[in-house]
């Protein structure tokens, strides 16, 4: 009974100071509760997270109003970056083992936003919310070109190069930003690259259809895909996806 008690009120004080530890601006991991500790009813806005990383949930175009405060916290606390760490640290190792032909032609292809560039900003200053996507809004974010780096990407994007594997930005943005995009990028912090390519006028067809088809043209040209990231599906989605996928979180909005 004495090892008992001794073992509770171990556990009991690790809590304590654990909880003291924390920002309540930080979503504390406890199931069925939401960002604030209330229970939500009907809905575990943390297994909506994961039905959606694991691309179980899909085609959605708004997250569940219960679900906003919870991922307005994950986003802006320290979760999303520390799982965006862990996706990163893997594609270190996995490009540090790498045999390269030397020959220039190993590329790394990024998505953009979400990806080598944050909104977060954007949403911190919209909201996480229910709501659709507001296009006009968004599209007048874009075009001032502020968007900061993924701190994450941005430490791949600078190890990838010092290795001699080139990059590839491949986005869903339209061929009228490759100039806002191009300074947007530069002032964040990624200085060089093999290729950005925009989606133009004449690119139909789904996010997975686009992106497959300018990565079948980035192999037909002689590149070697060597690694794929992205914050979709369908940025890692298709055909000619590369030797290995690369998955960064994203519970706020979703592109098919």
């Amino acid at each position: 009974m004495g090892v008992v008690l001794v073992l509770w009120l171990f556990l009991f004080a690790s809590s304590v100071h654990l909880s003291q530890g924390i920002s309540h601006e930080i979503h504390l991991l406890r199931p069925w509760h939401g960002s604030d500790g209330h229970h939500v009813p009907g809905i575990s806005c943390l297994s909506w997270r994961l039905g959606v990383e694991t691309h179980n949930i899909i085609g959605w175009s708004t997250l569940p109003q219960a679900c906003e405060s919870y991922l307005g916290h994950y986003m802006l606390g320290r979760q999303y970056r520390k799982d965006s760490g862990m996706v990163v640290f893997e594609a270190l190792v996995y490009a540090q083992g790498l045999k390269l032909a030397g020959d220039g032609k190993d590329i790394w292809v990024f998505d953009i936003d979400e990806t080598s560039l944050s909104n977060l900003p954007y949403f911190a200053k919209h909201g996480f919310g229910p709501k659709a996507l507001n296009f006009t809004q968004a599209n007048s974010w874009v075009y001032e070109g502020k968007a900061p780096a993924q701190p994450e990407s941005l430490k791949l994007y600078k190890k990838l190069q010092s290795l001699g594997i080139k990059v590839v930005f491949l986005t869903g943005r339209l061929e009228a930003l490759r100039n806002v995009t191009t300074e947007n990028l530069h002032n964040a912090g990624f200085h060089t690259w093999e290729k950005l390519i925009l989606r133009g006028s004449s690119d139909t067809g789904t996010a997975v259809v686009y992106k497959s088809n300018a990565r079948k043209k980035l192999e037909k040209s002689g590149y070697r895909i060597v690694g794929n990231i992205g914050d979709q599906w369908s940025d890692i989605l298709g055909t000619n996806v590369g030797n290995r996928t690369f998955k960064l979180p994203n519970p706020i909005y979703y592109v098919g």
